[in-house]
């Protein structure tokens, strides 16, 4: 047997001659949690409908544990789903609604009872059995949906924005929630979002799609630290995107200017031959320095204006304003120390290694 629960192999998909996927590899082990992350329109949603079995491939091949699914209708690929609308029967009870699909199987009454039973204690809903959709709170018939889901065992569960209908505080206590299941359950999670902080949170590994294709994929803290592209950059947190060009070497740092504009970085990486046109900077390796501070070899120091200054809570975020007309974007703790304010002028300091270099 396989031991890739999903796999996509050259997957490609059109509409009308439109073409919405392009040529997507992927492999998915068993029991990992995988988020398709991406903006509005990118295939995500697209992606896994045709893992499901919802749309057919234009090109390429879907295998669910190694077994091509050509023509293998979506209640035959032995998954589960949960959807952004819950999707509960309203004229069903909670155990009605969990044991739908084990009834729909044909399994024995006991059988039923006891994976309601055991989808309900995953999901901490013993003892709502009886209860009707409409006497649950959002979390908690989206716990239903969950449990209804994995009641049946199935091998891969799909999961399509579940959490985007509910409020902030209720999402975030979610993701541990789905999560705890996840691991608990050994199961593959195929979870799509819009929100890098939800995947950032609960994935194994991220697949950022972008324009129908991979734009890059790996694990949370990897793509933070090394986006491969600006989009990425942008998308998966924050950060200060420059134009820049690579002017040459001294030591062990490449030298990089900035376009229209006086500023000059030193960077970590060696890395001229894959045609450098950006660099990212996260704000929060931002930092503010003494005027008086001695000059550190890879250090670079950078002079600026104030021009906003935005209370997040914890944080603080400076919008600086640096010669040439390049704004930088500082993350502070709130309890850090410094009183800069707007109009002000300040320093900043970014190591050579928090400066990264990217093609696109």
């Amino acid at each position: 047997m396989s031991p890739l629960d999903i796999e996509l192999v050259s997957v490609s998909k059109s509409y009308g001659g439109n073409p919405v996927v392009h040529d997507i590899n992927l492999q998915i082990p068993r029991g990992e949690f995988v988020s398709l992350l991406g903006p509005s329109g990118c295939g995500k949603t697209t992606t896994l409908n045709m893992i499901a079995g919802f749309n057919a491939p234009t090109h390429g091949d879907i295998r669910i544990r190694g077994s091509s699914q050509r023509n293998v209708p979506p209640e035959r690929r032995n998954i589960g789903l949960v959807f952004q609308n819950y999707a509960l029967f309203p004229h069903m009870t909670v155990a009605q609604n969990v044991g739908f699909g084990l009834k729909m199987r044909g399994a024995s009454r006991s059988d039923i009872d006891a994976g309601i039973a055991s989808a309900l204690r995953s999901v901490h809903l013993l003892g709502f059995q009886a209860r009707y959709p409409r006497e649950l709170s959002g979390g908690q018939q989206q716990r239903v949906a969950l449990a209804r889901a994995i009641a049946p065992r199935p091998s891969v569960l799909l999961l399509d924005e579940p959490l985007s209908n509910l409020d902030l505080k209720l999402r975030e206590a979610m993701r541990s929630e789905l999560k705890e299941v996840q691991e608990e359950l050994g199961m593959t999670f195929v979870y799509v979002t819009h929100d890098q902080e939800e995947a950032m949170a609960m994935s194994d590994r991220i697949v950022v799609m972008w324009k129908g294709e991979i734009a890059q994929q790996g694990d949370p803290a990897s793509l933070y630290a090394q986006p491969s592209t600006s989009f990425v950059a942008e998308f998966i947190g924050k950060s200060n995107i420059l134009p820049v060009a690579v002017a040459g070497r001294v030591g062990s740092h490449s030298i990089l200017t900035v376009a229209d504009s006086p500023l000059v970085l030193k960077a970590q990486e060696a890395d001229e031959r894959r045609g450098v046109r950006f660099c990212s900077i996260r704000p929060e390796a931002i930092r503010l320095l003494g005027r008086s501070e001695d000059p550190i070899d890879g250090l670079n120091r950078i002079e600026g204006t104030i021009r906003r200054r935005v209370n997040l809570g914890a944080h603080q975020e400076l919008h600086v304003a640096t010669p040439g007309g390049i704004a930088l974007k500082v993350l502070l703790r709130s309890t850090s120390d410094g009183t800069a304010d707007i109009g002000d002028g300040v320093v900043l300091g970014v190591e050579a290694g928090d400066v990264k270099m990217l093609s696109e």
